[in-house]
C-alpha cells in the first residue's frame, strides 16, 4: 500500500501506526495550503519581512535565502517557518491583490486569463455575450460595438495573405449574406448585393491599378411622380456633374414620350439635347426654377436650376390635367 495519495501526496495512516493524529494533521495541513489556492505574490525571490501564519506565495525564479531552490513552488508560512509544495500541471492560483489567475504548465506559472486584469494574449477563442467557434474566433452579441480612438484617429484593418484571398465586410440578414464590400479574389474594391445570400451582383467596382470606378450592374435613376396641372416637381440631380446621361420621360397619356440627353457641366438649358419628342414641340427646355406656369402651356417644361446649394431638375406640367410622369436615366 502506498504511503501517500497520488494527486496531493497526502500521507495515509498506516496499519497499527502510533500517533495517528500526526499523519492526519499533516494531511489537513497540505489540504489547507493548496485547496482554493490564493497567493499574495508570484514575483518575490525571498520571503517578505512581515508575514503571518497561512500567508502563501509562489516563489519566483532565482530565489535566495530560505526560499533558495524552491522556484515555482508554493511557499506557505506555518508557525514561523516555511513549508513548500510542488504544483502539478493544471493547478491554478488566484493572485489576491490583482484578481489575476495563473496556471502551472509543468514548468512555470503562466497567466490563465482570469480576473479583471487577466492576460488575453493568444487566447484561442473569445466570445462576448455569445459563444465563439472555430470560424468566428471572436464573437460579440450586443446592441452595438464601439471601437474608439486612443489618439487622434482609429483604423480598422482587414489584412489578407494574397490578392486572391478575401478581405471584406459582410452584412447579413438571418445569417444570410445580403451585401458585401471589400476586396474579394483580387485587389479591386467592390460593393456587392444579394437577395438571397447565394447570388451576388457587383454594384460598384473601383479598379486597384487606376482608381477608375465601374458600375457593372449599370447606373440608373428611376422615379414615378404624380404632378398636378400647372405645378412643378423638382429633385436634387442624382447623377454626376459633368453629366453624360440619357433621360427617358413619359406621361400617362397615349403617345407622350420623350428622349433627351443631358451632358457637360450642369448650367441650364444648354445641357439639354433632344433625341426625339412625341408629339413634336411638346417638350421645352429652360434654365432655373420652374413655378408651374413658367413655360408655355399645352406641353411639358424641363429645366436645370443651379442657383441653390445642389443642382435640381425641374419638371413642369402644363398639359391641362393632372398626370403621372415616369423618368429614368442611363449613364452618369
Amino acid at each position: 500500500m502506498s504511503q501517500t495519495s497520488p494527486t496531493l501526496s497526502l500521507p495515509y495512516i498506516q496499519p497499527a501506526q502510533a500517533q495517528k493524529h500526526v499523519t492526519h494533521n499533516e494531511a489537513l495541513r497540505i489540504l489547507d495550503a493548496v485547496t482554493q489556492l490564493s497567493v499574495i505574490s508570484t514575483t518575490l525571490t525571498t520571503p517578505p519581512g512581515q508575514t503571518v501564519s497561512g500567508d502563501r506565495y509562489i516563489v519566483a525564479d532565482a530565489a535566495t535565502g530560505v526560499w533558495a531552490g524552491q522556484e515555482q513552488n508554493i511557499a506557505v508560512q506555518v508557525d514561523g517557518s516555511w513549508q513548500f509544495f510542488t504544483p502539478n500541471i493544471g493547478w491554478r492560483a488566484d493572485i489576491a491583490s490583482s484578481g489575476e489567475q495563473v496556471r502551472f504548465d509543468g514548468t512555470v506559472w503562466q497567466p490563465a486569463g482570469g480576473g479583471a486584469t487577466g492576460d488575453l494574449q493568444n487566447v484561442p477563442l473569445l466570445g462576448v455575450n455569445t459563444t465563439a467557434d472555430a470560424t468566428n474566433k471572436l464573437a460579440v452579441s450586443a446592441d452595438a460595438t464601439l471601437l474608439n480612438n486612443a489618439g487622434g484617429g482609429h483604423q480598422l484593418k482587414l489584412n489578407k495573405a494574397t490578392a486572391g484571398d478575401t478581405a471584406s465586410l459582410l452584412f447579413q440578414t438571418g445569417f444570410g449574406g445580403r451585401a458585401e464590400m471589400g476586396t474579394a479574389g483580387d485587389d479591386n474594391f467592390e460593393v456587392k448585393v444579394s437577395p438571397n445570400g447565394s447570388n451576388f451582383k457587383t454594384a460598384i467596382r473601383a479598379e486597384a491599378s487606376t482608381g477608375a470606378v465601374q458600375f457593372p450592374g449599370g447606373q440608373s435613376f428611376f422615379q414615378d411622380v404624380f404632378i398636378l396641372n400647372d405645378t412643378a416637381w423638382s429633385i436634387d440631380i442624382p447623377w454626376s456633374n459633368p453629366s453624360r446621361i440619357l433621360m427617358w420621360l413619359s406621361v400617362n397619356m397615349e403617345g407622350r414620350y420623350f428622349l433627351f440627353s443631358i451632358t457637360g457641366t450642369l448650367t441650364g438649358v444648354n445641357n439639354f439635347g433632344e433625341m426625339f419628342a412625341n408629339p413634336p414641340g411638346t417638350l421645352t427646355y429652360h434654365t432655373g426654377p420652374l413655378s408651374g406656369t413658367t413655360g408655355p402651356s399645352g406641353g411639358i417644361n424641363v429645366s436645370i436650376d443651379v442657383t441653390g446649394s445642389a443642382p435640381k431638375l425641374f419638371v413642369e406640367n402644363r398639359l391641362g390635367s393632372n398626370r403621372l410622369f415616369t423618368l429614368s436615366t442611363m449613364g452618369k
